[in-house]
């Protein structure tokens, strides 16, 4: 039996996404901005808190427990931004975006081109072509990509960046960038909202730079980019 007729011929299951949202208590449906934003305070205060701590104990015994930690604590922030994406942070759309820019932009993600991008991934959810995050590389594709791409994509250690590429590249065998609001993933009225938020990745890359000049590109590697590593793990 083929993979399509296995997959026809499969049951469905016995209830529907609507017995699902029933059986949810209605209190976890309500959204409350003060709890959210009670997490993102939290989790700067960690941040900032962590990197602190590094600085003053300055110990190769303290260093690996903060970036595990640290990126820790970037993950949260990420993960609150995605949520800012869904919608599920407030009720309040202009909330939701200017959350999900702070958010997003520290961890050097640009908040609409990752939130249409990943709209689009559970959309099409588990499909073979349309899927944007999790697309399965079919062989003539692999064996069609350039040698620097399967360097960078499948040679250790940059497979562990697959986030910031996928970000610069999306998935093989797919044009374009979460940067560039002309990339066919967005809708002609999505790209000023692209543009934006890689503006604001852009500012974030240069503060970036600018803290490597003044307190030196070791510390902020220490600092920043290992636990930013972290992430991708």
């Amino acid at each position: 039996m083929n993979g399509d007729a296995a997959l026809t011929s499969a049951p469905n299951p016995p209830f529907k996404i609507a017995d699902i949202r029933a059986a949810i208590p209605k209190h976890c449906w309500i959204k409350n901005p003060w709890r959210s934003l009670s997490y993102v305070l939290r989790d700067f205060i960690l941040a900032f808190g962590l990197m602190g701590m590094a600085v003053y104990i300055d110990s190769w015994i303290f260093w690996p427990l903060y970036w595990t930690a640290q990126g820790s604590v970037f993950m949260g922030l990420f993960v609150i931004g995605h949520d800012c994406g869904h919608g599920s942070f407030s009720d309040n759309r202009m909330l939701n975006n200017v959350m999900g820019h702070v958010l997003l932009t520290f961890v050097l993600t640009p908040f609409h081109g990752f939130r249409i991008g990943h709209r689009t991934h559970h959309q099409n959810h588990g499909h073979a072509d349309k899927d944007e995050a999790w697309v399965p590389l079919p062989e003539n594709i692999y064996k069609n990509l350039d040698s620097s791409t399967k360097f960078l994509r499948f040679t250790i250690p940059f497979p562990l960046l697959a986030h910031p590429l996928y970000l610069l590249y999306r998935s093989p065998g797919k044009d374009g960038s979460h940067f560039n609001p002309n990339t066919e993933l967005f809708l002609p009225s999505e790209r000023s909202n692209v543009f934006f938020s890689t503006v604001c990745w852009s500012l974030m890359f240069v503060l970036l730079l600018v803290l490597s000049v003044v307190i030196g590109p070791v510390q902020m590697i220490k600092l920043y980019w290992i636990p930013y590593w972290v992430i991708g793990l």
